[in-house]
């Protein structure tokens, strides 16, 4: 790795992480990397629990950790206030629910010089926020490439590769002024649309399997249909507010996939090999979830998952589906006005 360069911006959006803040924190406030040349921006969005008090006992501990308000509450708002108000040369992005490794920064500082490129991210080891079997079933689809299709960062790589988008993310900070800031728009898929509108003006994404955090998903399965909804959904509202497609065509496979099985029955009616079509889609799905479903379980020598699995893939795909059709109509209806 080269020798890091420039003082640090660290910016971490949250609201309402009395869970997680505190390991946050600690984790960033241990890594290998002199305290001095770097600073620690959490924006808080009005958080209604004991983050801000926790934030605030970390402020005092350490002094190169700020807290920042964030009053529209959403993510790219709280990540332009921190950019807005950063010291460093370079900009990481962290999350709340995660923890990072103690290399964490040094590393996605030094690729990034190394390598050249405009932002440097690496792979998440998913852990449920709650013990418990379908936790850990939760876990295993989100790391599955039938769970999230090719998201590499949750499905590992062995090589440094480039890529859409990453985790987080590591830039130099004059990126932004040639780019611009993160959509306010967007309350979700903000950081796709970034990389992709990066990706537009010739940067360069890099993906590296030494830069690692673990990552805290949602256990309960009402919250996490509910997430993969607002994902689905925010996959296409943002054709609203920009001119470019703010995501990758992997985001869009539920939409198809959800619309196939609502209408295809619908055109059967009048059309009877649409039926059929319907037939070969469902089974089509139904058995490579099973594959994926049983090479899981035979990975981790627990048949249980070959059980739960089909169901928390479906849980991914259809409420993300169905989120993206009903963004869909609300564009449509947009449009009339």
């Amino acid at each position: 790795m080269k020798e890091k360069k420039g003082f640090i911006s660290i910016i971490i959006p949250c609201r309402n992480e009395e869970k997680f803040i505190g390991r946050c924190l600690d984790s960033i406030a241990a890594q290998q990397f002199p305290k001095e040349e770097f600073e620690i921006l959490v924006v808080d969005g009005e958080s209604t629990d004991q983050t801000k008090q926790i934030i605030n006992c970390y402020c005092q501990r350490y002094h190169f950790i700020h807290i920042l308000e964030n009053k529209k509450r959403i993510t790219p708002v709280a990540l332009n206030i921190g950019i807005k108000n950063a010291k460093g040369d370079i900009i990481i992005r962290m999350d709340a629910h995660a923890e990072y490794r103690p290399d964490y920064v040094l590393k996605c500082v030094s690729y990034l010089e190394e390598y050249n490129a405009d932002n440097v991210g690496g792979i998440i080891i998913t852990l449920p926020m709650e013990s418990g079997f379908m936790g850990k079933s939760i876990v295993a689809a989100l790391s599955s490439k039938f769970g999230v299709g090719n998201s590499t960062f949750r499905t590992g790589s062995n090589e440094p590769k480039w890529v859409d988008t990453v985790f987080g993310g590591c830039y130099r900070k004059e990126l932004f002024d040639r780019i611009g800031l993160f959509n306010e728009e967007l309350s979700s898929t903000q950081d796709m649309e970034f990389n992709l509108r990066l990706k537009k003006a010739g940067g360069k994404i890099l993906l590296h399997p030494d830069i690692i955090a673990n990552y805290y998903t949602r256990s309960d399965l009402s919250g996490f249909c509910r997430n993969n909804f607002r994902n689905g959904f925010w996959a296409v509202y943002p054709m609203k507010f920009v001119k470019h497609m703010p995501v990758s065509l992997r985001h869009l496979i539920p939409l198809f996939f959800v619309s196939s099985i609502v209408l295809l029955p619908l055109f059967a009616l009048a059309y009877k090999p649409f039926f059929y079509i319907f037939l070969v889609i469902v089974t089509s799905y139904v058995l490579v979830s099973l594959f994926f479903s049983f090479k899981i379980a035979l990975k981790k020598t627990d048949w249980r998952y070959f059980l739960t699995l089909p169901a928390v893939f479906l849980m991914i795909h259809i409420p993300y589906g169905f989120g993206s059709v009903c963004a869909g109509i609300k564009l449509l209806f947009s449009l009339k006005k």
